[in-house]
């Protein structure tokens, strides 16, 4: 079982990205790709390694705290590996938490593939059990951006296809399209997170 893959991201795509170490390239899924960037050396990403009959899949984290809520979240009925990706995606560890100690189900009904029961499923099995995951270290502030206008047409439409990825339906994501490009100048990552916030309304 792997706790982590230390090496050179060598792709980012909506979905995933690659981690190059030993030679050997690591096809590695996670919430946020857009957080890693290409090119950068000696990144460590915490993994979770997903074994079925018919797949041998790894799911990175940015965080080891990450991979502790995902692994809180997978343990519930309902909840496999995307999904989890899909909540943890919402980059809001501070809500998530509330709403799961507070037995909020209809903040968790917003994320893609939980509906109700799965949503009070999560709060039978997690409430009052995520004491020991400190949420303020998860939400830092988004850092500015500096992309062009060129880039922000780009990294818009990486995000959306980011959004679809995490299960987002194609109605949700035009619906929020149109508020997303009236802001300038972001990054994919920045788009990203907007987009998942107006989902979330």
């Amino acid at each position: 079982m792997f706790e982590f893959i230390q090496g050179m991201i060598v792709d980012v795509a909506p979905d995933h990205i690659v981690v190059q170490t030993g030679g050997i390239g690591y096809y590695i899924y996670t919430a946020d790709p857009y957080h890693f960037e290409v090119g950068t050396p000696d990144v460590r990403v915490y993994v979770y390694q997903s074994v079925s009959e018919n797949a041998l899949l790894l799911f990175g984290f940015f965080d080891a705290k990450d991979k502790q809520l995902f692994l809180k979240l997978i343990a519930v009925s309902g909840i496999g590996p995307k999904s989890a990706l899909a909540i943890l995606a919402g980059n809001d560890r501070t809500g998530l938490i509330s709403a799961v100690n507070e037995g909020n189900a209809k903040f968790l009904t917003k994320f893609p593939g939980v509906g109700k029961k799965t949503a009070q499923q999560i709060i039978l099995d997690l409430q009052g059990k995520l004491g020991d995951i400190e949420a303020s270290l998860f939400d830092d502030p988004v850092e500015e951006s500096h992309a062009t206008n060129k880039q922000q047409s780009t990294e818009l439409r990486d995000a959306i296809l980011a959004l679809s990825a995490l299960g987002y339906s194609s109605k949700q994501v035009s619906g929020i399209e149109d508020e997303m490009a009236v802001e300038e100048g972001l990054s994919t990552d920045e788009y990203l997170s907007l987009g998942l916030k107006l989902l979330m309304k």
